[in-house]
């Protein structure tokens, strides 16, 4: 594609806990003139997300934890989540594995990579890598809880996907990284029938 953006200057509002900068530059627009615009971007680093999902149980495994943005954007504050967080210079897969064993207490190896994505590109700079995870009742080898010097306090559901996706639908489930990986499975991958 054609370079369609021209001199680009920074100017570092914010670093703080991550980096916010204000950028000024020019885009060409669709007539062939240029037009200098002024945008702020937010700089977290990018970061993974992972759904596990037991096929046999027809269960899913999320988190709940206290996330102040909402909060303060007139939410209770307690969101619903697929275990995830920031790839702090590892790869993805290695990561996300952590991740899990740290939120959940799920020790899982056998990952699934099923799509990137931006999630907010008006203003932040993040890019997600999503996966999704068989895992088994044996799998759970901690308590996890997130960590404690981090400042996470995560509570631990274990959920049927019915139960998950009527979540979406009446709002208690408001994590748009979640209720993509929610629908994929349900779009997706085969669970075994109910056996009652």
């Amino acid at each position: 594609m054609q370079q369609k953006v021209r001199n680009i200057r920074e100017q570092l509002l914010s670093d703080n806990w991550y980096t916010l900068k204000k950028y000024t530059f020019e885009l060409q627009r669709a007539d062939g003139s240029w037009q200098q615009q002024n945008r702020e971007a937010y700089d977290r680093g990018n970061g993974a997300v992972i759904l596990l999902y037991n096929r046999h149980k027809q269960t899913v495994v999320l988190t709940r934890q206290f996330r102040f943005p909402i909060f303060i954007n007139g939410h209770h504050g307690f969101l619903i989540e697929a275990a995830a967080g920031l790839l702090d210079n590892a790869s993805p897969e290695e990561r996300i594995i952590a991740e899990a064993q740290e939120e959940t207490g799920y020790t899982i190896t056998k990952i699934e990579k099923v799509m990137e994505a931006y999630m907010s590109p008006g203003s932040v700079t993040e890019k997600l890598y999503f996966f999704i995870a068989e895992y088994a009742d044996e799998d759970r080898q901690g308590t996890g809880g997130g960590v404690i010097e981090e400042g996470e306090d995560i509570e631990v559901l274990e959920w049927t996907l019915s139960q998950a996706l009527a979540a979406i639908r009446s709002g208690e489930i408001m994590d748009a990284k979640t209720i993509m990986l929610l629908q994929h499975l349900a779009l997706n991958v085969q669970f075994e029938e109910n056996k009652q």
